[in-house]
């Protein structure tokens, strides 16, 4: 369905994304050469969808489909944070994706164009590509089976010329990790072993130890908040890094996991999900936490339905946002736990057991909360501000994760 021009010019992406990584060794597709750039009015943003055995990319508009791009295998999307490009996770590394949209600045204006998009030749990364991680204007790379950990200059990708090269950081003990590089070359890190983790610990950029906890069993997941902190998820709440102090806020259960925490530059609070039953093969939570990096206060806040860890992301201004299985876009005010907003987007639906499957995802760029549907291949566009359907269309697959770039 065709909507009114609706001017998506945002020529920047929150700054912190992770994703995990996982799949099934599979060839990859030939990458095919650039086709020849069309120069447009206005940048015109993009969405990638993945599916069992390639990507959808479509138009963040109009909702049409541009390309059908054959990825065979299971496969992730990571935001590559310049506006252009998404990193695809397969089972041997991370390929660089070009979306085929961008903008090239001159002094007081720029030019935007669109292209063919395409798998192009650069690869990162080793075996078992997991979290990628955008902060401070680096890119980077935890390869799970190796333990490396690599930085990438995402506007360096955006060079015609390429030759973008990954520079190892460290490499840790192989395990399921996350690490996040910072300005100042130092690094943070997830400390663990193929059966656990427990913390983290900051390197200098010369690969000294400066500080270190371990204090975070389980940890997974890691999100940026207000004032550069950045936050790692654990079985029992949060550690929050400012510089190079770590603080641990503990959750009020003693199993209390958060895994999956949503940030944003643009506010102190990080959204993170809540689960307290170790002994579940799948726990559906009903409820949410929000965590105030300033003053280290937890808020465990009750939700009427359930949702999955596709379901959090972060709204323009830091709105805490939540795709129920009821269905509905659940918005909250970070700083008070009061609900803003409640929009009805798609049918309810179930959290399927197995977390590759294809499930309803959400995804937020320029205030617009783009929301699978996979059992219905049906795909919608809602304004946060208003809960408006901007557009909605009937894709060509199922599929199973949602990203984009805003061109």
């Amino acid at each position: 369905m065709l909507t009114p021009n609706r001017l998506l010019a945002a020529l920047s992406v929150p700054l912190f994304v992770a994703g995990c990584g996982a799949g099934t060794p599979e060839p990859t597709s030939a990458p095919e050469p650039a086709a020849q750039p069309v120069e447009q009015t206005a940048p015109s943003p993009r969405l990638v969808l993945s599916y069992d055995g390639g990507l959808l990319v479509l138009d963040a508009e109009s909702l049409q489909q541009v390309a059908d791009v054959p990825m065979p295998g299971f496969v992730r999307l990571n935001p590559a944070h310049n506006g252009r490009h998404v990193l695809v996770s397969q089972s041997d590394g991370f390929v660089v994706f070009d979306t085929g949209t961008w903008t090239e600045a001159h002094g007081d204006h720029g030019h935007h164009y669109t292209a063919e998009p395409r798998l192009t030749d650069t690869r990162f990364g080793g075996s078992k590509p997991g979290h990628v991680v955008a902060h401070d204007g680096v890119l980077t790379l935890f390869s799970d089976g190796t333990g490396a950990v690599e930085k990438v200059d995402p506007e360096g990708l955006l060079d015609d010329a390429g030759g973008v090269e990954a520079t190892t950081v460290t490499t840790t003990e192989p395990h399921h990790g996350v690490a996040v590089g910072r300005a100042d070359g130092s690094v943070v890190l997830s400390v663990g072993d193929a059966e656990s983790r427990s913390g983290i610990e900051i390197l200098d950029s010369a690969g000294r130890r400066i500080a270190g906890n371990d204090q975070c069993p389980g940890l997974h997941g890691a999100a940026e908040a207000a004032e550069g902190v950045v936050t790692f998820g654990c079985q029992d709440g949060m550690l929050i890094v400012r510089g190079n102090e770590i603080r641990k806020v503990t959750s009020p259960d003693p199993y209390g996991r958060i895994g999956n925490p949503a940030g944003s530059p643009a506010s102190p609070v990080v959204l993170g999900d809540y689960k307290t039953d170790p002994e579940a093969d799948l726990e559906r939570p009903q409820q949410f936490t929000l965590i105030d990096t300033a003053t280290g206060q937890l808020t465990v806040v009750p939700l009427d339905v359930s949702y999955s860890f596709r379901s959090l992301d972060r709204g323009p201004d830091g709105e805490a946002v939540i795709l129920g299985t009821d269905g509905a876009l659940h918005v909250f005010d970070p700083a008070t736990a009061a609900r803003i907003g409640h929009f009805a987007a798609i049918d309810g639906w179930t959290e399927p057991d197995q977390w590759q499957s294809p499930m309803p995802n959400l995804f937020v760029q320029d205030g617009i909360a783009y929301v699978s549907d996979p059992a219905a291949r049906r795909l919608v566009a809602v304004d946060l501000a208003t809960g408006e359907h901007l557009a909605e269309t009937t894709l060509s697959r199922p599929t199973i994760e949602l990203t984009g770039v805003p061109g």
